[in-house]
């Protein structure tokens, strides 16, 4: 009967989410509460759901982005981008020595806050051929985090009357995973939303070369590099809108649905947040990844703000 109720309530945020009537935050804190008052009856799925949702989510924003604005802020994000991905990198590696943590954990902990978090542990872990039970720790921490940032990052972005540009920016670069990032900005503005979803994307694709240089670091050879397919439909999104082959009720209407569809992913990450498991992680790695968050975020909101 529990498990009937625990699957009915499961759906009835879903969608409550579909709707509308819920945020970004409230949804992550929906997804936390629910795990800690009933077992999660669709764990198994849910990581493969948030996998495939947020891709959906990020091409269905495309639609509602033209390309002119669009390579204009890439190009502003680039340098800041490449400093914040070499610094943490650094950062990462010579933590790990210090606070002598497992060389492959440290290095997919970094490689998830420099870049996207998720997306760049699941990419670079097959790489440097990490266990299961190391890439399950990393992706642990990093959701922990997003969670956080999914509520601090909105009200210190308010506190410091940061304009929609400056905030888009700061959560493309000091905000793990694309979920948050999105999740974040979509409660701060449009244009906030556009610029974060456009930085992050393009900030994505340094998993190509972070992968060849863990290859190296790592002394591995044969395994492949998973590139990130989805973007190409992301920037095919874009160009339709941009001539608009589309009438725009149909891309306001995916634009809409998109943004809805993100809220629901932002529900089940809440949900597959375990603090059992983050228990059994240990306080070492909880540390080194703060401090290479905390890092990340003075860091790019110093250079923005200058």
């Amino acid at each position: 009967m529990k498990e009937i109720f625990s699957k009915i309530v499961y759906f009835l945020i879903i969608i409550v989410a579909l709707l509308g009537i819920i945020n970004s935050p409230t949804a992550l804190l929906l997804g936390f509460v629910y795990t800690l008052i009933f077992n999660n009856p669709f764990k198994a799925y849910s990581h493969k759901a948030i996998h495939y949702f947020l891709k959906i989510s990020v091409v269905g924003l495309g639609f509602g982005m033209f390309i002119k604005e669009t390579l204009e802020t890439s190009k502003e994000g680039l340098s800041l981008t490449i400093y914040s991905i070499f610094l943490t990198i650094s950062l990462g590696l010579l933590l790990t020595r210090l606070l002598k943590l497992d060389l492959k954990l440290g290095h997919l902990i970094a490689s998830g806050t420099a870049i996207c978090g998720g997306s760049a542990i699941a990419a670079i872990s097959p790489v440097i051929k990490a266990k299961s039970k190391t890439i399950s720790i990393a992706l642990g921490i990093v959701f922990l985090l997003n969670s956080i940032a999914l509520f601090v990052f909105p009200a210190v972005g308010h506190f410091l009357n940061l304009t929609q540009e400056q905030f888009g920016l700061w959560c493309a670069i000091a905000i793990h995973d694309t979920s948050s990032v999105v999740g974040a900005a979509l409660g701060y503005g449009d244009e906030a939303l556009r610029i974060a979803t456009t930085v992050k994307l393009s900030r994505t694709l340094w998993i190509i070369p972070l992968s060849i240089f863990s290859m190296f670091l790592f002394k591995t050879k044969g395994e492949k590099i998973k590139i990130p397919y989805f973007i190409v439909l992301f920037i095919i999104a874009i160009i339709i809108n941009s001539y608009h082959i589309l009438p725009e009720p149909a891309t306001n209407f995916i634009v809409l649905m998109a943004k809805r569809l993100l809220i629901i992913t932002l529900f089940l990450v809440g949900s597959t947040i375990s603090i059992k498991d983050l228990k059994f992680t240990g306080m070492k790695p909880i540390v080194f990844a703060l401090t290479l968050w905390i890092f990340i975020s003075i860091f790019s909101l110093i250079y923005i703000l200058n």
